[in-house]
């Protein structure tokens, strides 16, 4: 181990990389999904993972090792979600009182408002669900962002212009 080529493994270059990318990758997965704690599990599952493959990844890519690790992790989580979510609708079917054709008109709808959000680029999804789900203020998720309130009120009203045009109804 050398001064020219210092490793992930030692503990002084692991423990500075911590430091500088914890934070910032915590950040990173809490805006994708809104939730604090799962983003804080998935930033430590990825610094385990580089902990484990530290003699494979050089210090130079332990950032984008990082990123991708906890990203896939997350995606991989809500691929689950998204089975666990379609078992339940399936075992738990409820009976309403609203006629057949009211029912499916509604998921009809909400299958189209689900994929026109789904469809938004990433940035625009980002704030319009921030704001619409999370009720955070422009401010808040201009902080969040760490971007200019405009920017976040250009990002919002795009997204309002591309469902508008994607659900012709509303």
């Amino acid at each position: 181990m050398s001064e020219k080529n210092p490793s992930v493994c030692e503990s002084k270059q692991f423990e500075a990389i911590f430091k500088s990318y914890s934070k910032s990758l915590r950040n990173f997965i809490y805006y994708k999904s809104g939730d604090l704690d799962q983003s804080e599990d998935l930033v430590q599952e990825a610094f385990v993972k580089l902990w484990n493959n530290c003699s494979k990844v050089t210090i130079e890519k332990a950032k984008s090792f990082l990123y991708t690790v906890a990203n896939n992790a997350f995606l991989n989580e809500v691929a689950h979600k998204k089975v666990v979510l379609i078992y339940q609708k399936q075992s738990h079917k409820s009976y309403t009182h609203e006629s057949p054709e009211y029912l499916l008109e509604e998921k009809q709808y909400s299958d189209k408002l689900q994929n026109a959000i789904a469809n938004l680029p990433n940035k625009q999804r980002e704030v319009f669900l921030m704001n619409r789900i999370d009720k955070m203020s422009y401010k808040e998720i201009a902080d969040t962002l760490e971007l200019s309130v405009k920017a976040i009120e250009k990002r919002m009203h795009l997204a309002l212009l591309t469902l508008r045009k994607t659900i012709v109804e509303i």
